[in-house]
């Protein structure tokens, strides 16, 4: 996912908010299960939605204004009840930002359920 830095995203030091890596990764995980056929706000309709569990972020260079940076995303891991992603926000050649995230599938009361069959087989069709 490409993504263009715009004043807004930046801090008084005039670099990326370090939170808002946060959600340029969010929105390349839901990019990349959108692709995968899996598409999460029909899913939260249903009462089965994904809550982030844990994130290990490593920032290694800033972002600055105007610049455009390469979000990826990928899933490492299908598990039961759980997907794990590996991501990285790259500004040319130069990784910025690498990434492991980890969502829980709960239902609409917050309590871990397995992930649904329909899902999975998206997820597991590569």
């Amino acid at each position: 996912m490409k993504k263009k830095i715009y004043y807004h995203d930046t801090d008084a030091g005039g670099v990326v908010y370090y939170a808002n890596y946060l959600k340029y990764l969010e929105e390349a995980r839901t990019e990349l299960l959108r692709e995968e056929g899996v598409n999460i706000g029909e899913l939260a309709d249903k009462g089965i939605l994904f809550a982030v569990k844990r994130t290990e972020i490593n920032y290694k260079a800033p972002a600055r204004y105007a610049d455009t940076l390469t979000i990826m995303a990928s899933i490492s891991k299908v598990k039961n009840a759980s997907l794990e992603f590996t991501q990285s926000i790259r500004r040319g050649d130069q990784t910025l930002v690498e990434a492991n995230t980890q969502l829980v599938c709960i239902n609409s009361n917050f309590i871990p359920q397995a992930i649904p069959e329909e899902v999975n087989q998206c997820l597991r069709k590569k």
